[in-house]
This record gives C-alpha cells, sequence and structure tokens, in this order.
C-alpha cells in the first residue's frame, strides 16, 4: 500500500484548505512536506504561537561567495498549513527534499554543464506559458486561479492535480534540460527514500500524508521512478547555515526563492479568508468593495451602484469562459466601471488591496544568525523598532550632544543612529538610506529614509561570515577596502567611511596607510581625489565626536603636492583634461573650506599659472582662469586681455573654443554681465572659415549647456546690441520655427566629420 500523496502549488489558498480537511480526514500521524530535509530542525520554531506570516526559512553557505535560497510560505500555504496541523495534533512531520547542503553544491555542478544545455534553456517556451496559451487564458495565474482555485469538492481536487502532474511531466520531459531532469529525479529519488525510511520506523502507509508540489506526484508515487536509490553521502555537498526570518507581501509577489510566490498576496488571502469562512462566492464583491473604500480614501469617490455594476461585469466577463470571476476579470471590471475606463485611475488602490504591505513578525527566542540578532539590539537600542516595517519614513538626526538629558546614551543618541545608518550602508544592507538636507542645518543635521525589506534580512544574515556582530562585520569589510587599496584616494576613501561609521581604530589605520602612499603618489587626480575625502572629514570638526586634528598635517602635504602636480596634469588631451577639472573643482574647494590647513596662495598661484600658459590644455586653462574670476583674483583688466588673446584671429577653433567652453564652466552669470566677451567671441567667430566655425560649434554647444533659455535671450540680446538690431527684434527671430533653410544647415551639421573632438 502507498502513502497518501497530496499535491499542491506552494501559495494555493484552495490547495491550503483542500489539505487541512484531507488531514482532519485521515487523521495521519506522519506528515511528510516538500522542502529542503536539513531545515526539518525549524518546524518547531515555525508552528510557535505568536509566529505571523509571511516568513520565510534561508539557507546560505558558510564560504565565500556566499550564496542563498529562500523559502516562503504564506498563512495560506499548504506546507504551513500542514506544518501546524502536525504540531497542535503531535504528528510526526519533517521536510523531506534534498537538503539545501546538497541543492548548492549540485548546482554549482549543473553550471558549468555543456552549452547545449544553457542554449536550451534560453531558447525554450515556459510550459507554464504554454499552458496559459492552450487554455485561453492571458497568462497562467488566470489559468491556475479559474482551474483550481474554484474546485469546493476535496475529491476533484485531489483528482484534479494528480491529472494535472501526469500532464505536466509530459510536457517538461520536453523541455526540461537534461541537468533539471537529472536534478528533479535526484530529489524525487531522496523523497522516496525518507517516505520509506518512515514507514519502516512505524507509520503505516495509510497514516503516512506528503505534501508536494503537483509536478512530483508521479515520481513519488512510483516504486523507483526508473533511478536507482540515492545515497547521500556520495552526493556533492558544501557546508550550508539556515534562518528564519520575516518576510513581507512585496516579496511573495516577486516569485523568489524556492519557485514560490504569486503576483497577488493580499488577494489571494482574501481568497483563503472568504474560504475559512466557508463563502467563497462573496470573493468578488469582497475585492471591489475594498477597492471602491481605499479609492475613497485618496478623494476618488465611487458609489454603490458603481460598485454592483462592476460585479456584474466581472460575473459576465468569467461567464465567457464558462466560470467564476478571476483576479483579471474583477480588475478589468474595475477598470471600466470604477477607473472609468481608465486603469491609472485604480491602479494605486489596486497595488495595496492585490498586493498589501503586510509583513511577518517572529516571537523573542527564535534563533537567528548573530548579525541579526545584534540588528534587533541596535534597533531596541536606539529606539528605531518602530521603523522596521515596509513601509518607508524618515527620520531627522541633530549630531550635536543634548544637554537636555541626563544619560550619555541620550545625549548622542542621534549621533549613534547615524553611525549605525553608515555602518548599514557599508555592509551593503538596505535599510537606510541618506536624503538631501537644508544647508541651513550645518553640519550637524542629516536627514534618512529608512525602510525595512525582506532583502534587509538577507543581506544581514550574508554578513554573518563577516563578523558576528555590525561592527565586527564592518571593520573587516574596510580592512579588506583597505588592503586592496591601490592608491591614495581608495585609501583616503577608507577614512571618510571609518569616520562616518565612528570606528576610530580603522580611521588611524587607514590615515596610517594614505601618509605611506602620499609620498609616492605622482598623480594629480588621485591626490585631488583622497584631498575632497579628507576635506569632507574635516568639514565636520568634532561634531561626531571624533578627533580628526591628525588628518590636518596629512592633508597639507597632500594639497601641496597636488598643487605642484597641476601644471603637469594639465599638459593633457580633451579627454584626460575632464578629470583634471573635476580635480580642480575637489582642490579649491579644499582650499576655500581649509583655508586655515592648507597653502592657499600656492593654490591660486598655480592656477594663474595654468590659466596663462599656452601649451596647456585650452579647456584647463580656461577653467582656472574661470576659478579665478569666481574667487575675484583676476581683475577685469586681466580678462579682457586674456579674452583678447584667447579669441583673437588666426587662433583655431579647437584652442578657441576650448577655452571659451572651460571659462563658461563655472559662475556664468559673471560672464553675462561683461559685454566685452561677447563682442570679442562674436568678432573671433565672424573670422572663422566655413570648416572652422563648424568645429568650433561643438564647443559652443557644449558651453551653452549650462545656461538658461532666459540666461542664452540675455545673450541674444548683447549680441543684438553689437549687430545693431532691436532685442524685442531678435527675441521673436529666436522663437521663429526654424526655416527650410536653416533645417538643411543643421542636417549638414549633423553630418559633419568633428574627429576626435
Amino acid at each position: 500500500m502507498k502513502p497518501h500523496v497530496f499535491g499542491v502549488r506552494h501559495l494555493s489558498p484552495a490547495a491550503a484548505w483542500h489539505l487541512e480537511k484531507f488531514l482532519n480526514e485521515i487523521k495521519p500521524t506522519a506528515v511528510l512536506i516538500e522542502g529542503p530535509a536539513d531545515m526539518s530542525p525549524l518546524l518547531e520554531d515555525i508552528a510557535r504561537k505568536h509566529v505571523k506570516p509571511p516568513i520565510a526559512i534561508m539557507a546560505y553557505t558558510t564560504e565565500l561567495p556566499i550564496e542563498s535560497i529562500v523559502y516562503p510560505m504564506a498563512d495560506y500555504s499548504p506546507e504551513y498549513r500542514a506544518i501546524l496541523w502536525a504540531i497542535e495534533l503531535g504528528a510526526h512531520v519533517e521536510f523531506i527534499d534534498l537538503p539545501a547542503a546538497n541543492t548548492f553544491a549540485i548546482a554549482r555542478v549543473e553550471q558549468s554543464d555543456d552549452q547545449d544545455d544553457m542554449m536550451q534553456l534560453e531558447n525554450r517556451v515556459s510550459i507554464y506559458d504554454e499552458i496559459a496559451r492552450l487554455s485561453g487564458e492571458h497568462d497562467y495565474e488566470s489559468y491556475w486561479e479559474r482551474s483550481f482555485e474554484t474546485i469546493r469538492n476535496g475529491n476533484s481536487f485531489i483528482s484534479s492535480m494528480n491529472a494535472f502532474s501526469i500532464e505536466l511531466r509530459s510536457q517538461t520531459t520536453e523541455t526540461d534540460s537534461k541537468s533539471e531532469q537529472k536534478h528533479n529525479s535526484i530529489r524525487e529519488a531522496y523523497m522516496r527514500s525518507r517516505i520509506k525510511a518512515t514507514i519502516l520506523g512505524g507509520h503505516s502507509p495509510e497514516k503516512t500524508v506528503v505534501v508536494t508540489g503537483a509536478f512530483h506526484i508521479k515520481g513519488l508515487l512510483e516504486e523507483d521512478g526508473g533511478e536507482v536509490e540515492v545515497d547521500l553521502n556520495g552526493l556533492p555537498i558544501v557546508p550550508v547555515n539556515l534562518t528564519l526570518m520575516p518576510y513581507s507581501n512585496y516579496r511573495l509577489s516577486s516569485r523568489s526563492g524556492y519557485g514560490a510566490g504569486n503576483h497577488a498576496p493580499a488577494y489571494f488571502k482574501m481568497i483563503w479568508d472568504c474560504l475559512i469562512e466557508e463563502d467563497p462566492e462573496k470573493l468578488p464583491v469582497f475585492y471591489l468593495t475594498s477597492l471602491a473604500a481605499e479609492l475613497r480614501k485618496t478623494g476618488t469617490f465611487r458609489s454603490t451602484a458603481e460598485v454592483m455594476e462592476a460585479c456584474r461585469l466581472a460575473y459576465a466577463l468569467a461567464s465567457l469562459r464558462n466560470g467564476w470571476p478571476t483576479l483579471r476579470d474583477l480588475r478589468d471590471a474595475a477598470t471600466m466601471c470604477l477607473g472609468h475606463g481608465d486603469f491609472s485611475v485604480i491602479s494605486p488602490a489596486c497595488v495595496k488591496i492585490e498586493i498589501g504591505a503586510d509583513i511577518g513578525r517572529l516571537p523573542e527566542g527564535i534563533a537567528q544568525t548573530p548579525v541579526q540578532q545584534d540588528f534587533k539590539r541596535r534597533l531596541q537600542e536606539l529606539k528605531l523598532t518602530k521603523y522596521k516595517t515596509n513601509v518607508s519614513a524618515s527620520i531627522q538626526l541633530d549630531l550635536r550632544e543634548n544637554r537636555r538629558v541626563k544619560s550619555r546614551e541620550a545625549a548622542f543618541l542621534d549621533r549613534n543612529r547615524s553611525f549605525f545608518f553608515h555602518q548599514l550602508i557599508t555592509l551593503g544592507v538596505d535599510f537606510a538610506s541618506q536624503g538631501a538636507y537644508s544647508q541651513d542645518h550645518g553640519n550637524w543635521g542629516e536627514l534618512w529614509n529608512l525602510r525595512w525589506s525582506p532583502e534587509t534580512e538577507i543581506q544581514l544574515v550574508e554578513s554573518t561570515l563577516l563578523g558576528e556582530t555590525i561592527e565586527l562585520a564592518v571593520a573587516f569589510v574596510l580592512k579588506e577596502r583597505l588592503e586592496k587599496a591601490n592608491n591614495v584616494a581608495e585609501a583616503s576613501r577608507v577614512i571618510r567611511d571609518s569616520y562616518l561609521c565612528g570606528m576610530m581604530g580603522m580611521m588611524d589605520e587607514a590615515r596610517r596607510a594614505v601618509v605611506r602612499m602620499g609620498t609616492e603618489t605622482g598623480d594629480f587626480n588621485e591626490s585631488a581625489s583622497a584631498i575632497a575625502q579628507l576635506a569632507y572629514v574635516l568639514q565636520f570638526g568634532d561634531v561626531r565626536g571624533l578627533d580628526t586634528a591628525p588628518l590636518i598635517p596629512l592633508i597639507a602635504r597632500l594639497f601641496l603636492r597636488g598643487t605642484l602636480l597641476l601644471p603637469s596634469a594639465a599638459l593633457c588631451n580633451n579627454d584626460a583634461a575632464r578629470g583634471v577639472i573635476e580635480g580642480m573643482r575637489d582642490m579649491n574647494e579644499a582650499a576655500r573650506q581649509l583655508y586655515e590647513h592648507v597653502d592657499e596662495n600656492l593654490w591660486l598661484a598655480a592656477l594663474r599659472e595654468v590659466g596663462s600658459r599656452d601649451d596647456l590644455n585650452p579647456l584647463v586653462s580656461g577653467y582656472s582662469c574661470a576659478v579665478l574670476l569666481e574667487r575675484n583674483e583676476l581683475a577685469p583688466e586681466q580678462l579682457e586681455q586674456e579674452v583678447s588673446r584667447r579669441l583673437s584671429p588666426g587662433i583655431p577653433a579647437d584652442l578657441g573654443g576650448a577655452w571659451f567652453e572651460g571659462l563658461c564652466l563655472r559662475n556664468k552669470y559673471a560672464l553675462i554681465s561683461r559685454p566685452f566677451l561677447w563682442e570679442q567671441m562674436d568678432t573671433y567667430i565672424a573670422t572663422l572659415a566655413d570648416e572652422e566655425f563648424l568645429r568650433a560649434l561643438v564647443f559652443l554647444r557644449r558651453s551653452f549647456t549650462a545656461f538658461t533659455a532666459s540666461d542664452k535671450a540675455r545673450i541674444a540680446e548683447i549680441l543684438a546690441g553689437f549687430w545693431g538690431l532691436e532685442a524685442l527684434e531678435v527675441s521673436e527671430y529666436l522663437n521663429d520655427e526654424i526655416s527650410d533653410s536653416e533645417e538643411r544647415v543643421l542636417d549638414q551639421l549633423n553630418d559633419f566629420d568633428f574627429g576626435d573632438w
């Protein structure tokens, strides 16, 4: 005699409902569930009283590279209902599928299979898409819901699943790759061996129920499946750890993990609630009234009559396929009657009603990784527990000491929160992201956006191999980055991140590394980037309670080296000039902010040298003049002289145009207010030959990208004065449509070969 094999879909309310009734009827002494066998020790925790689905079991490798698999469960998961039933009634329960330790190892072997399998996988049509096509449904979800979720008779459901299994297996044998077929054979052989061991252990077949995905029904009912018995010791294996974690509806809707998921978890919870209440026929009304209520919350009012009309339309659409309304029918009806034909009207409400924002919860005492436990402890310690939600929330921090409280922890609560958030960012844990804050808050104000998701939990678990606490894991990451740093800029970035994370020890270690590298670097861009990182730290002063004084002599030396390297760095082509200009921005900002600690006069002298030399890149020279002009270090007569020299007749377009482009990269308003500049530019352009003029246009176009439409109109008015035209006349001309002749010129310009420019 064979055991009872009950086929399910992993997140099917109807399957869960029929399974519970079946278990109550059979009253088995053993319940065996498709799921990795090494996850069985977590079954007691899954069934604990205060567990709130959705939840998930996560398996992850304990060696780099870290790989993970997630096995989610909702309140209406057949597996979850089977676990609750078995533990409540004292029946033996276990997972019987291939252990995750073997699954990871086999997957690695499959990755090295021949290319024929890869081509087959890329070119095949999904069997589920093919089923939907043959059934005349829009997608597989609609096929499943109409064909199985509406079955109310338990025997009919079981026979339908058995027939579905046979048909599904006959189709997949033609489409699955050899590695997939082999993997399924190994899994089913292992599950048969566990079933056999359970029966030999004293449980009769008629009192043994196996809960499995529909695909495996036929394979588990066969004696040997045409395959040899599995020797677990002969299978490849990798070390793994397991943890139980909260999950969310949003994550369930993305079909992650163990092939499980559905596109509308909140809607399927509605189906489950209706089944539990023994009133499944109320689902269409339940869905549409919930949707209307959500619309009303946002100010879109719909009447009861419109809801009733939508309900009638949903039944009419379903009758065309001889079935009950599916989610697709309900949504189409809602679009017509509640959205008045426009789905965008109801789409935000549909997201809330169909997907939902439910998030799981685990009670105290459930085994988790040390990093997960530390994360939870830090949330409580920093009073952030309420932000552990799937809905984004903002929090404003004041890093200064709060003198109105008694304890040191409370006085520096926001500072410690900032350290914590930056530590999570360094680890790659998506919980906190920094937002923009008004300059009125100085260097002591921070704005953060917080949002927890199952991905947050997964990332925490994956950090376990780096350290037992978040701080130790961050120290490991920073140490590794410092060891891999190839230049002074990368090492300086470690200083900055260590400072933001509140890790003084790592900050000092990185500082010593920068000291060593700084004596050897001969790259201006690297030096400038390092200066930007250190200047960022120094501008905060002691607001974070860390000693930044040791960085002052370091940035002074790096600034001196960067200043001396600038002229030679400016001897470059236009591609490299972009990087040099970025470095000049960093250097100039450091000189402006840290004038007490760096040699600002030497920097200005270097800018004057670069701005005046003709043998250097004209783009960089023009930018040097722009910086000097912005800082009032270039007198009007000096600027006029430089403009006349750089834009005089006979100067090639690539030199004159590039210099002007560099000049326009800063403080464009100062340029607009100097008519002589535009007069000289007008004169210069008039002297260019046709081809040189076209070449100059590429520089002019880039130059004017920083100018607004009103800026360009003002420049046009200035030029109109030189040409003896009225400003209004020029404005009207510029706003006219392009003529055919002008269109032809633009076409010629598009075909012009600008070479390397």
